[in-house]
């Protein structure tokens, strides 16, 4: 048996180990924003500010420092497959956010997000 639920297929379940936690160098410096054209100064740059709104945001939203690195973790996991080009970094700062205080159980709701 391979371990996958034939009702799902390959995408019924998460499977974390240590061979998908971390990412290698190689797909760290080539993001799909560097391929779009942002230098890697103004790509850190943007994530730097993306998690001090996550910061602030969750400050304003009285989370624990849990969930805001959470939600960190998120918006640079989100950036590792994903182009700052098309996706609003401010929006999926403030969805990673409202993600990480659903998953460490203290959910926020999303008129409260938006208020911040």
């Amino acid at each position: 048996s391979s371990g996958i639920n034939a009702e799902y297929g390959d995408y019924g379940r998460i499977v974390l180990t240590t061979d998908n936690v971390l990412h290698s160098a190689e797909r760290v410096q080539n993001t799909p924003s560097r391929a779009d054209g942002i230098n890697y100064e103004d790509e850190r740059d943007i994530k730097i500010i993306g998690c001090e709104l996550i910061q602030a945001s969750g400050l304003l939203l009285q989370l624990p420092q849990v969930a805001m690195a959470t939600a960190q973790i998120l918006f640079h996991r989100f950036y590792l497959v994903k182009s700052l080009v098309i996706h609003n970094y401010e929006h999926q700062a403030m969805a990673a956010i409202f993600l990480a205080a659903k998953i460490e159980e203290h959910p926020r709701r999303i008129r409260d997000g938006i208020n911040c």
